[in-house]
């Protein structure tokens, strides 16, 4: 492991941010692993980390990078984050960052390291919604398209009611022994953490989510990314002080 976590807050339950980011991400080119690709000029991983130590609850972050790029990550997000080698697959790189969470942490978030936008306060309202009981949270946005089922031949199937249909993005949060139990299961086949508590029967409850917090997949959402972070806002100047001082604020925490 590179690297060690904030030590705990004075009051309230620890909350540790886990990242796979051992991916390729091969739609979206380059050649490069997703994670590291530039955003703006940095890596979208470092991005998507310093959002999670700008938010206001997070004491741990622990990252799952490519195996031969573990020296390299740990470099670029420094100390304060713990860095472990990630699987072949997202499961198994959130299955090895889950054992290398601090053990008195008791609320677990998973955040994609390809959402670099994310807002803090959208990670600060998943950790206090499992903080305030609920023993799974997502953050989702309501779909703007209409969505048909497609047959293997290409036929419509049906096309359900978009009302009752929602876009899932990240950080998810979970009660670490519901995410702990979750990640005990095998060949469960989900495409994101809240699907393997679901295959435990475990109620999720959804937050409102945000719209600059979309995944990078492909080469064109790296162009719309690029061009929010050009976009003069207060927020934006909020980032730039944040990013000086995001390390000092982790160490405020630590001490707190």
């Amino acid at each position: 492991m590179m690297g060690e976590g904030p030590q705990p807050r004075a009051v309230g339950p620890r909350v540790a941010a886990i990242v796979p980011a051992a991916g390729r991400g091969e739609r979206l080119g380059g050649g490069t692993p997703k994670a590291l690709r530039a955003l703006g000029g940095r890596p979208m991983l470092v991005r998507s980390v310093e959002a999670l130590r700008r938010s206001e609850s997070v004491t741990q972050i622990v990252v799952a990078a490519p195996p031969t790029l573990v020296e390299v990550v740990a470099q670029l997000l420094g100390p304060d984050v713990r860095v472990i080698a990630g699987g072949a697959e997202r499961v198994d790189s959130v299955r090895r960052a889950l054992g290398a969470v601090d053990d008195d942490v008791s609320v677990v978030l998973v955040h994609d390291a390809a959402r670099p936008l994310i807002p803090p306060a959208l990670v600060d309202a998943v950790a206090a919604a499992v903080i305030a009981g609920h023993p799974a949270v997502i953050p989702v946005l309501g779909l703007g398209d209409t969505v048909k089922e497609v047959g293997p031949d290409g036929r419509v199937i049906r096309t359900p009611p978009r009302d009752g249909l929602r876009a899932v993005q990240t950080p998810q949060g979970f009660r670490r022994d519901v995410l702990a139990a979750a990640y005990a299961l095998q060949d469960v086949p989900v495409t994101d953490d809240a699907g393997l508590v679901e295959a435990l029967g475990v109620p999720v409850t959804t937050v409102p989510g945000a719209q600059e917090a979309f995944k990078v997949t492909r080469p064109l959402d790296l162009v719309l990314a690029e061009a929010l972070l050009v976009r003069p806002s207060a927020s934006d100047a909020r980032a730039g002080a944040d990013a000086c001082g995001s390390n000092a604020g982790m160490d405020a925490r630590r001490s707190g």
